[in-house]
């Protein structure tokens, strides 16, 4: 019997407020996320590791799920 694929939830990520100034440990975690940019949206699978670093700078970005995504 063939193994079912889990679906995985997919997060949108924009990056709502400035890097600068912040701490640099904040800076490589939105670099890390794949954000460049003020303003920029990237999609990252959900997965603890990126829930661990959306905690450490959810004060500059916001996150939405999509569903139904793979």
């Amino acid at each position: 019997m063939p193994k079912k694929k889990a679906s995985t939830k997919m997060l949108e990520i924009r990056q709502v407020r400035s890097g600068l100034g912040r701490p640099t440990k904040h800076r490589a975690t939105l670099r890390a996320l794949g954000l460049r940019h003020h303003q920029q949206t990237v999609i990252q699978s959900d997965t603890p590791g990126i829930r661990g670093m959306i905690d450490q700078v959810s004060y500059l970005i916001e996150v939405r799920e999509l569903e139904g995504e793979e």
